[in-house]
């Protein structure tokens, strides 16, 4: 059996995979290794964050841009049936994993921010990550793509 899925919502689910690729193996690397030396990440990074090592981001970038935007790609394509992602589904119109691909822009974009007030410094890497939230979250909106998701 196939399914019809248009152009646009496989562009949507590839930016969601690889959001969540590098994201677990940056994580994954920041939680075994919270001193961020295997990523050759200075401890004057931390010098004005709230956090002593640097466990906690890689938890939140672990699990919040990397485990969930995985399993939102997968849902975008197969439309998979999560309860909790449901119940937390502000659009309720909308099937849960469009509106938590929304949710992953916002997410990425506070991200981005926070980490540039923090370490108070802009690089090339903000700004590509910047713009691939806001590219997440125009995709997302795109009439064709909502109307894809919406719940019938």
């Amino acid at each position: 059996m196939t399914t019809h899925r248009s152009e646009k919502s496989y562009v949507l689910a590839v930016m969601h995979g690889l959001l969540g690729i590098g994201a677990v193996a940056g994580g994954l690397m920041l939680v075994i290794y919270p001193s961020g030396k295997w990523l050759n990440m200075p401890d004057s990074l931390l010098k004005n964050a709230p956090f002593t090592d640097f466990l906690i981001p890689g938890m939140i970038l672990l699990l919040l841009l990397g485990v969930l935007p995985i399993y939102i790609c997968i849902s975008l394509l197969y439309r998979c049936k999560w309860v909790l992602g449901e119940k937390l589904n502000l659009y309720p119109e909308r099937y849960w994993a469009w509106s938590f691909s929304l949710y992953t822009g916002h997410v990425l974009l506070i991200w981005i921010v926070l980490q540039m007030f923090w370490i108070q410094n802009v690089s090339l890497i903000h700004l590509f990550y910047f713009a691939w939230g806001l590219g997440i979250q125009t995709v997302t909106l795109l009439p064709d793509i909502q109307r894809r998701y919406t719940i019938r």
